[in-house]
């Protein structure tokens, strides 16, 4: 197992990228060993590992193509399955977080691909932003809004009704983008397409070790989490295990010590120093913007020292998680799961107008309302 992952790592542009960006970092800002391990957020890194495996293990189980036959069958074309699969990502996120949703449609997807002739990886752009534009709507969405709904006071309710339009507006135009990107043609079948066989041992063996999953999770106890799963599989099906993307942990943690660095910078410190006094456009951009270098989420972290928990950082954090790969750690998440080097600069010929669709109407509606 040790050597196919040094060999991943060799291919893998974006995590050599960000070790790159580390090193320049470094001869700009003190240079702190030690403290690195703490800029890692190793509770998001826990949470993804047990996911991962946990994915995995449905997925070798082979229920995905159960489900997958099914799906391919009620939506005659590429339309119709390219509109319901973005509605579902965006709905389980709403409740489930957009990284738990795409580690349940990206898989699934995936396993459409051996049914019929679809554009798998235009799905798979679609489902990231779908995620984006789903989670937004509720305070359990997305790590961002978890800190916005707590520090904002608002009931869950009222967090809701905070959000709801700019919600509506984004899931109206991603289904209208669906409808123009994904034509109304048949489903092509693959001919020869054996009935799917699967191993039901395994399958409720994922859904036994995710309720403890949940449960570590619900008791802040992730780590022991995280090595009860792995500890399931390696009793059961130790090949999950060495099936696991792992480097996308190190892309994760590589990701987490380049923020740190980059928020030490002078330049910036200096100039949030005034971020407080900024006019709303000027805050509106500021949230957008910085979430395309650094992330929606330590862009709400790193913002919440300066301004209030208002509905202007709330939508612009939230409309920032379109745009640039770095803008969501969703959009990471499922790019590297569709593994095809080609989806990297695709993804933004989608996400980069959206964006800054979002950035305009969004303004525009929360200046109305």
């Amino acid at each position: 197992m040790t050597l196919p992952f040094v060999h991943a790592l060799a291919r893998d542009r974006f995590f050599q990228l960000l070790i790159l960006i580390g090193i320049i970092l470094s001869f700009f800002v003190p240079f702190n060993l030690a403290a690195w391990p703490r800029a890692i957020d190793w509770h998001t890194i826990l949470t993804l590992s047990g996911l991962m495996m946990l994915t995995k293990g449905v997925e070798q189980s082979g229920y995905f193509d159960v489900v997958g036959r099914r799906m391919v069958r009620r939506f005659a074309t590429e339309r119709r399955l390219a509109m319901f699969m973005a509605l579902a990502a965006a709905l389980l996120s709403t409740f489930l977080t957009n990284d738990v949703a795409l580690f349940i449609v990206v898989p699934l997807t995936l396993t459409l691909r051996k049914l019929c002739e679809i554009p798998v990886n235009r799905l798979i752009i679609f489902e990231a932003l779908a995620v984006n534009a789903g989670s937004l709507l509720t305070p359990i969405g997305n790590p961002q809004n978890i800190l916005l709904w707590g520090r904002s006071g608002l009931s869950f309710a009222a967090f809701i009704g905070q959000m709801a339009l700019l919600a509506v507006v984004m899931m109206a135009s991603l289904l209208l983008l669906c409808w123009f990107f994904f034509p109304n043609k048949a489903l092509n079948y693959h001919s020869g397409s054996q009935a799917p066989s699967w191993q039901p041992r395994l399958l409720w063996t994922c859904l036994a070790l995710y309720v403890v999953f949940l449960i570590s999770l619900e008791l802040k106890h992730e780590g022991w989490g995280a090595l009860i799963v792995a500890a399931g599989f390696a009793v059961v099906a130790f090949k999950v295990l060495k099936s696991v993307d792992w480097t996308l942990l190190l892309v994760f943690m590589a990701m987490f010590i380049d923020v740190h660095l980059l928020v030490q910078l002078p330049a910036l410190q200096g100039s949030l120093n005034g971020v407080e006094h900024l006019s709303q456009p000027a805050l509106w951009l500021t949230a957008i913007g910085l979430s395309q270098v650094i992330s929606n989420v330590p862009a709400t972290i790193l913002l919440l020292n300066y301004v209030p928990a208002s509905p202007l950082l709330a939508w612009a954090v939230n409309v920032g998680g379109f745009g640039l790969l770095p803008g969501s750690l969703a959009n990471l998440i499922a790019l590297r799961m569709a593994n095809n080097r080609r989806i990297w600069w695709r993804f933004h010929l989608y996400s980069i107008p959206l964006l800054i669709w979002a950035a305009l109407v969004g303004y525009g509606l929360l200046i109305i309302s």
